[in-house]
């Protein structure tokens, strides 16, 4: 495992542990959040821990283009229930993915550093979210990192049923028009798996990520 220090480097992903963390420490700035997401590295960490830098072997994604949405999940859209926008209230979805409880979950990954350090890429407009609304109030959403060609995405939360699913798949189908490769959900879970996401390798991963459109 690499230690990092001031100076802006990640060592080569291949050098990662076998469950994918590459590297500890250095800091959260602009520069470094950048670099690491074009070499698909992303970090990952509770509110104690120092930062621990992230290439899984194994991808989670979706491929916007082969991507079909669940008859039911195309209902909800359909019956109008949400209204769904993008990058209009970034700060208030980072802020609720930082708080909503989750099951099985304590505390959060999403720290006040983070938060701030995510603040700062949305205002270059490299970090971007989607909200979902239901009677003009804020009920859902997601955020991430755009690369251009691939969305990274971060975190998403929901105060109602059904709230991030909308979210999910409203990003995705802007995607599809917008003829980006990847929606890119770091690492496996269940949840994201009912949703249509599967595992790649890390390698067809950086394959991707280092193409063009």
């Amino acid at each position: 495992m690499y230690f990092l220090s001031k100076e802006l480097y990640f060592p080569p992903v291949s050098e990662a542990s076998y469950e994918g963390i590459l590297a500890v420490g250095g800091d959260l700035s602009t520069e470094r959040l950048l670099l690491a997401y074009k070499k698909g590295i992303f970090p990952w960490f509770e509110e104690d821990e120092p930062i621990l830098w992230w290439s899984p072997p194994q991808r989670m994604v979706v491929d916007p283009k082969e991507y079909k949405i669940a008859k039911s999940l195309r209902n909800i859209l359909n019956r109008k229930i949400f209204e769904v926008t993008f990058n209009q209230n970034f700060s208030e979805v980072i802020k609720n993915c930082q708080i909503i409880k989750r099951k099985g979950q304590q505390g959060t990954w999403i720290t006040d550093s983070m938060y701030e350090s995510y603040l700062k890429l949305h205002e270059l407009g490299i970090a971007k979210s989607v909200e979902v609304w239901q009677n003009d109030e804020l009920v859902g959403g997601l955020y991430g990192v755009d690369l251009g060609h691939i969305f990274c995405g971060e975190s998403m939360f929901s105060k109602v049923p059904n709230a991030s699913k909308v979210a999910f798949v409203s990003l995705i189908e802007k995607l599809k028009q917008e003829n980006y490769l990847l929606l890119d959900c770091q690492v496996h879970n269940d949840h994201l798996e009912k949703l249509g996401a599967f595992e790649i390798s890390r390698d067809t991963y950086l394959k991707i990520l280092k193409s063009q459109r």
